[in-house]
């Protein structure tokens, strides 16, 4: 099982401010020493002993993560936030190419549908795209934002296979199972866990945790307990969190309680607020990674969500 993170932002896409690159730069440079440039080899220790906030960037795409089973002629993705472009210009350039697509909505907010009209193999007729989720008004939800006068562009346009499956029970893609369990979130949303039988991922963005979730029942334990990796909403800080109850989203510090309570293995960070900078989400990892010492929490690996970043279990 691959995974790729091509959207890790939530609400709205961030993209970097002239500002904020300027700002990295004068960082780098103040850490600047005549000793750092005097080679090759000294200027790549230098760069490589930068902290990841600098050297680099979170990204400002909304949600879109893939994964990639055994069959490398299908993909399957979740959420087409604005990331879904970048995946459809990274992905048809490799070999294999990807000919069927199985895109999986954890719902239709904004920022998790609105790369569907960029994303470039839905306009090629040697692709396939399959549409999933268990909300009944999938089709309609997607032809909505592609309508006049939101978009010019009709999804009748585009010239891929289309087809659209309402989910009522566990989707079977080859070796691999995808089910599903309904969150908290305004509108609801929507989780899924991909199991391959070897390994388990679950992407659980647009949730905010409650009580309900940590209770060790027959439906939260065959959903959650023992999962490999899980790809959660943390958006919030716990004072955040707090002051936007009832939001839709979860603190980074709830998230790490509720892996602990489920006993999976490694968590990742996801849905990042769109005004928090590099530098701060980097703090919000430090911070969780602090408090799972704190709280004496074993076993957890804890990453932030980056666009770029790939995972293979």
């Amino acid at each position: 099982m691959h995974i790729r993170f091509f959207g890790v932002r939530g609400s709205l896409p961030a993209p970097q401010l002239p500002c904020q690159i300027k700002s990295k730069i004068s960082a780098i440079l103040e850490r600047l020493t005549p000793e750092d440039i005097a080679s090759p080899e000294s200027r790549e220790r230098f760069l490589a002993a930068l902290p990841p906030w600098l050297f680099g960037t979170v990204g400002g795409n909304s949600p879109c993560v893939s994964v990639q089973l055994d069959n490398p002629a299908e993909v399957v993705v979740f959420d087409a936030g604005s990331g879904i472009r970048e995946l459809g210009i990274a992905l048809p350039r490799e070999k294999p190419k990807p000919l069927q697509y199985h895109i999986f909505f954890s719902h239709f907010h904004w920022d998790h549908i609105q790369g569907l009209p960029f994303f470039n193999p839905a306009y090629d007729p040697s692709v396939s795209v399959d549409f999933y989720s268990p909300k009944p008004n999938l089709e309609t939800s997607l032809h909505g934002q592609m309508t006049s006068p939101y978009f010019p562009v009709h999804i009748e346009s585009m010239g891929a296979k289309k087809t659209f499956h309402v989910l009522t029970d566990r989707q079977a893609l080859g070796e691999a199972v995808i089910t599903w369990k309904k969150m908290n979130h305004p509108g609801d949303s929507y989780s899924y866990k991909v199991d391959d039988g070897k390994h388990k991922f679950i992407y659980a963005t647009d949730t905010e945790l409650s009580a309900n979730d940590f209770i060790k029942n027959d439906e939260n334990a065959t959903f959650f307990a023992d999962a490999d990796i899980i790809v959660i909403d943390s958006q919030y800080t716990l004072g955040e969190a707090i002051e936007k109850y009832n939001w839709g989203h979860s603190a980074f510090s709830m998230a790490v309680d509720f892996a602990a309570n489920w006993g999976i293995k490694h968590m990742v960070l996801f849905h990042h607020d769109p005004t928090y900078d590099d530098h701060k989400l980097f703090n919000i990892l430090q911070s969780a990674k602090w408090y799972t010492e704190r709280m004496n929490i074993k076993g957890i690996k804890l990453t932030l969500a980056m666009e770029g970043m790939e995972i293979d279990l």
